[in-house]
């Protein structure tokens, strides 16, 4: 049974995800970019979070929707409606705050953990030498996870519609 919002805090599903999480943050541990280096100095610098400017915008799953939730309640955080999403030309992510920096950091999907622009360096080399195999096999995993928690939500969806969507 999913667990509401209350018990979010203490469910298995939530601790299997933030499991799944902390494995994903060691496999690109040391790996940066000028995105996750200390926050930019102005937030149109920070490419990553920027989704016009990447072409990508992040898909959670049901079970990761339900972290940025619970992290944006903790905040106080209230979900944009849907007419007033973030449509200008950079077509920010809705959860950074005005320095650039992302909000809900540590309850971040899967997609902005592991996603790194053209700048990105690290002890991994370049871009290419991620270990994507085993990221792939997380995202799997955490996909199964999503199935289990949510059954009849299994599709990862757009972060910004997703959050926009709540209005519990």
């Amino acid at each position: 049974m999913k667990p509401g919002p209350l018990h979010w805090h203490r469910s298995a599903h939530r601790a299997q995800l933030l499991a799944l999480y902390a494995e994903a943050d060691a496999l690109v541990d040391g790996r940066s970019c000028g995105c996750s280096q200390q926050g930019a100095k102005d937030p149109h610098e920070a490419p990553c979070c920027h989704f016009a400017i990447t072409g990508r915008e992040p898909h959670p799953t049901a079970v990761e929707i339900e972290e940025v939730r619970h992290a944006m309640r903790g905040l106080s955080l209230r979900p944009a409606r849907p007419a007033k999403l973030p449509l200008a030309d950079l077509r920010s992510c809705p959860l950074l705050a005005a320095d650039g920096r992302c909000r809900v950091y540590a309850s971040r999907p899967f997609g902005c953990r592991t996603f790194f622009c053209d700048s990105a360096e690290g002890p991994f080399g370049p871009p290419a030498r991620i270990p994507r195999a085993r990221l792939l096999d997380l995202g799997r995993r955490i996909a199964e996870l999503s199935a289990r928690f949510a059954p009849h939500d299994p599709h990862p969806r757009p972060l910004v519609r997703a959050i926009a969507g709540d209005h519990r």
